[in-house]
This record gives C-alpha cells, structure tokens and sequence, in this order.
C-alpha cells in the first residue's frame, strides 16, 4: 500500500464516524460500506455502557465525533508531511491499550499502521468492541490490511516493538518484561488548570469540559487546579452547574459518595457542590468525582514548579498564563500532532 492509500482509508473512516452523534445517526451519501456497517455500528454504540459502564453513549459519541474531526486529509497531511516514511523497514509493533475511556489507545494504532507496521494489538478488558469493530471497517475497505492487524487474547509473542499504556505499577512491570524491546511505556498522568481570577464565566464552563468529560477518567481531564490567595471558588462552582447532571450516573454518583465519605471520615476540608468536591491538596491525581487545589504565590515560580513536574502532568490549561498551555474545553480534543507524554510515537517507529 502507499501512503496516499493509507491516508485514504483513514478519511473514508472520518467519513464514516461523522455520521454517529448523539442527536442523531445519520447516512450520508458517498460513505463507503454503509450497507455492511452502519447499523451494526449505531447497535454497538447502544451495547457499549453494557461492556463499559463509564462508556455512556454520551462519552462514545463524543470519542467518535472527535477521531471523525481528526481523520481528515487536511489533517492527516498536516501531521505526517515533516517525516519521510518512504522506504520504511517494517516491523511487527506490539501494542498494549488501556481501557479508560473509548479508543484510548486508537492514535497509536493509526501510527503503527499509517507507517506501514503490523499491529499485534492487545485491547484492555474495559475496552474490546470498539477497535475491533472499526479494523474491520479498514480492512473492509482496503483488504491489505488484513495482514496488517492482530488482535492477540493470550501471550503476546514475536514483535519487534511495544507500546504499552497502563498505570505506574503496571509500567514497572512493562518496563522489566520489555526491557530487551524498543519500547513506549506510558505511565500515569493528570493535567491541571491554572487560574487568575480573572477568567470568564465561558471560560469556567469550558474547564467543566476539561473536568468531567469522560467522568474524570482520562489523563487529559483536570484533576488539579493551581489558583491565586484568596482566591474565590463562587464563580466556579457557579459555571460548572451546568454539570450538575453527572450524579444522575450511578457509577459516578457511586464515587462522589464513597469519596466524599473518605474525604469527611479524615476531617479534610472541603468545598462541595452536590456533584463534586474539591479539596486543597499537593497532589495532581485526585479521585473521580473529586478535584484538588493549590494556591501559588506568583506566575514565575508557579512554572518553575510546573517544569519539575512534567513528567507527571500531560496538559496545563489556562488562558496562556504559562507556557504551552491549552485553551479552556480542549484537552480532549487534541490534533493528530499532539502526542501523549510528548513523545513522538512516529519518529520512535521510524528510527526503531
């Protein structure tokens, strides 16, 4: 296959998914293999909270709508065009995906196949329909594929490379197994938001993005907030009312209770909402249903304390009070270019 083939497939699967929201399920002319797919996709969609409780139909259509955005030509061009992938050696890439929230572990999946690779994939427990289901989409529309995808239940044998995303135990166990192996052994991270006070309420609603999509289960989600003396969380908690529907899920309401009661039981101090607490903690990594704060002194030392950090923080949100942070409401909205940890995950299959 050559690239511009590649490329093609992956547009026809943007095509595909943008036909998927939660307002409706729509055909469009000109999708490919619509006949063969698409009502068996619209059912999978419906089954994903039974496979998954966190995957609300929701979260799955926000997942799809966001990879259709990303699968572009425009895109697509954009992200590969500043590496040569001509004349590529290619190798057998073990990929091991977390299951936090839907088709986690997908960009690794494109890089591995957009660069040639076979993909010997080994999906996590709390995610096993969705790749699968849209691999046989791929390989539906450009057969080659097929001798370029693996889905392995048992011991992963025979690669050359491994990608594996899980938490900091089990990435201590990655990095023993793997150890004669090219890796990418991706810990856990959090991001956080840094704040002034002065900050709009559009933008405090949009960081209520950044908190609870995916129900805080991602290492894009806020679970920190870095924030002025004396400063008040009145507006803040008033713009993330329009959240206030997360307790009705009862797995998120489950945790909002249990950590509440943990959070009480210790005599912390909190500040709560009804659906979410927010505690002052030196820690980035706070539980479901819960957010921690600092409060720093000034700007400048606050960034020299980001910049020890980096290796735990995937994202910092702000309105550009520090370097390379994001805009509020687009943490899990990254392009094709943004990498998890920063690490390039195409140069690494390149020079692999």
């Amino acid at each position: 296959m050559t690239l511009e083939t590649k490329k093609n497939v992956f547009v026809a699967l943007g095509k595909f998914l943008s036909q998927f929201s939660e307002s409706a399920n729509t055909r469009k002319e000109g999708v490919l293999a619509n006949d063969v797919f698409f009502d068996s996709f619209v059912d999978l969609i419906k089954l994903s909270q039974s496979h998954n409780g966190w995957y609300t139909p929701e979260q799955v259509y926000f997942a799809l709508k966001s990879w259709a955005k990303a699968l572009t030509k425009e895109n697509l061009d954009t992200w590969l065009n500043t590496y040569n992938l001509e004349n590529i050696t290619t190798k057998k890439v073990a990929l091991i995906l977390a299951g936090n929230i839907p088709l986690v572990g997908f960009h690794d999946f494109l890089s591995v196949l957009i660069t040639g690779n076979h993909a010997l994939i080994k999906t996590s427990s709390n995610d096993q329909h969705l790749l699968p289901f849209l691999a046989k989409y791929i390989i539906y529309i450009e057969p080659e594929f097929g001798n370029k995808i693996t889905f392995i239940e048992g011991k992963l044998e025979n690669f050359d490379a491994v990608i594996a995303t899980g938490s900091n135990n089990t990435a201590r166990y990655f990095e023993y197994y793997f150890k004669d192996k090219p890796s990418i052994i991706r810990k856990s991270r959090n991001s956080v938001a840094v704040l002034n006070g002065q900050e709009t309420k559009e933008d405090l609603v949009a960081l209520g993005e950044d908190i609870f999509r995916y129900f805080g289960l991602g290492c894009r989600n806020v679970s920190k907030l870095f924030v002025p003396k004396g400063y008040s969380f009145d507006a803040f908690f008033d713009a993330l009312f329009e959240y206030q529907d997360v307790i009705h899920y009862e797995k998120y309401a489950n945790n909002y209770d249990y950590n509440k009661a943990v959070f009480l039981m210790s005599n912390f101090k909190l500040l709560d909402n009804g659906f979410l607490t927010i505690k002052e903690d030196s820690s980035h990594a706070s539980p479901i249903s819960s957010v921690f704060y600092e409060y720093y002194d000034d700007l400048v030392t606050l960034e020299q304390k980001l910049d020890l950090e980096a290796e735990n923080l995937q994202c910092i949100v702000s309105n550009n009070l520090t370097k390379n942070s994001i805009v509020f409401g687009q943490t899990q909205q990254p392009n094709l270019w943004d990498y998890a940890d920063n690490i390039d995950t195409i140069s690494f299959l390149l020079i692999t």
